[in-house]
């Protein structure tokens, strides 16, 4: 049975601290969700399964929370889950599982993040000691092998050869496409009088090479900023397709890998291979792509790694230009990606990496 987006939005990603910084979980997700479902033409009481993403709130269950605000019934659970960055995609390939296997017709999945109102994280002992704040948690049971994550990407860099300046160049073109590009119409869901990605700006390279660095190569100006954002994909059968008489674009397949957790940003390369194994699509069959940028050097090295065209990749900017919403950045691309093809038509990939040495990577079919 095949599953279809038939529709996709977003919120603006804005920066820590900017107009969403006084939005709970539910208040930033509710509007997009409700969004998502009247572009869609579903009523709430449709609503099978709500899956969301989220990594860095305070637990719980925020599916349940954003369901409830978003006006949905109930006897809507809501499942949420956690792979980090990778989990907004994640919630998408659950989505289709769930429509596949019968289980669901409707399914309502994506991610919520508020960076700017993560709660407080302390450390406790068990002799005593007094609690220790911490901003990272492990992600693997090796400190040797769990690398800060601006220190891998700066491993990376030197281990490929590419440069600072390389970075910064590619920092640099993605704000352009992101000042150039219009957002397409239904993408982003008006919230606190946000209609644009507020960060995309005029870098210039005088501005990159000013960048403080972080360490080595890496620095303000190729990393991505934390960020608030939201993003939902309406999910549905294809009996269900049919009996709304919706255009949708196939969720044809995708994969989520482990990979060297020393080595988080090349995780996605195993992960867009077996995506293309399983749907026996080639990389030459790629129209558009939408590869995460929480670091330059993370998404040269997926381009070239997998041979993707770059002229198709991020096409209206990334999230060097956005900001990185940790658990809702691979729904955000997603949602970019279903728009893009229902302009252009073909087939899309998203993918993106998660810390531990973890990634998924997404095929969508117009």
């Amino acid at each position: 049975m095949t599953a279809h987006i038939i529709a996709a939005c977003r919120s603006a990603v804005v920066p820590r601290g900017g107009a969403f910084a006084g939005l709970s979980l539910d208040t930033l997700g509710a509007p997009v969700m409700q969004a998502a479902l009247a572009q869609a033409g579903i009523a709430p009481a449709q609503v099978d399964e709500v899956i969301v993403s989220n990594a860095i709130g305070g637990g719980g269950n925020p599916a349940r929370l954003v369901a409830l605000a978003a006006g949905l019934p109930e006897t809507v659970a809501g499942l949420s889950i956690d792979r980090q960055c990778a989990g907004g995609l994640d919630a998408l390939l659950l989505a289709k599982a769930m429509i596949q296997s019968g289980a669901a017709h409707i399914v309502v999945a994506g991610g919520v993040e508020s960076y700017s109102r993560r709660p407080l994280r302390l450390r406790t002992f068990a002799d005593g000691s007094p609690p220790e704040p911490y901003d990272q948690p492990p992600f693997t049971p090796w400190p040797d092998r769990d690398p800060d994550m601006a220190t891998a990407a700066d491993t990376l860099a030197r281990s490929r050869g590419i440069t600072r300046d390389m970075q910064d160049a590619w920092a640099i073109h993605s704000h352009e496409k992101a000042c150039a590009a219009h957002p397409h119409t239904g993408e982003i869901t008006p919230i606190a009088g946000q209609l644009r990605d507020p960060f995309a700006r005029h870098l210039t390279p005088a501005l990159a090479a000013r960048a403080k660095s972080l360490t080595g190569s890496i620095t303000a100006a190729n990393m991505a900023v934390a960020a608030d954002g939201a993003a939902f994909c309406v999910v549905v059968s294809e009996q269900m397709r049919r009996q709304l008489g919706r255009d949708g674009i196939s969720i044809l397949g995708g994969a989520t890998k482990g990979h060297t957790p020393s080595m988080p940003a090349l995780a996605p390369l195993a992960a867009i291979e077996a995506a293309f194994r399983q749907t026996r699509i080639s990389v030459n069959s790629i129209t558009c792509a939408e590869i995460m940028e929480a670091f330059a050097v993370q998404a040269i090295a997926c381009v070239q790694g997998a041979n993707l065209d770059p002229e198709h990749v991020n096409v209206g900017g990334g999230a060097l230009a956005r900001g990185h919403p940790i658990g809702a950045s691979g729904t955000v691309n997603a949602v970019r990606l279903y728009h893009t093809l229902q302009q252009r038509g073909g087939t899309g990939l998203a993918a993106i990496a998660a810390a531990g040495g973890i990634a998924t990577a997404l095929v969508l079919g117009a």
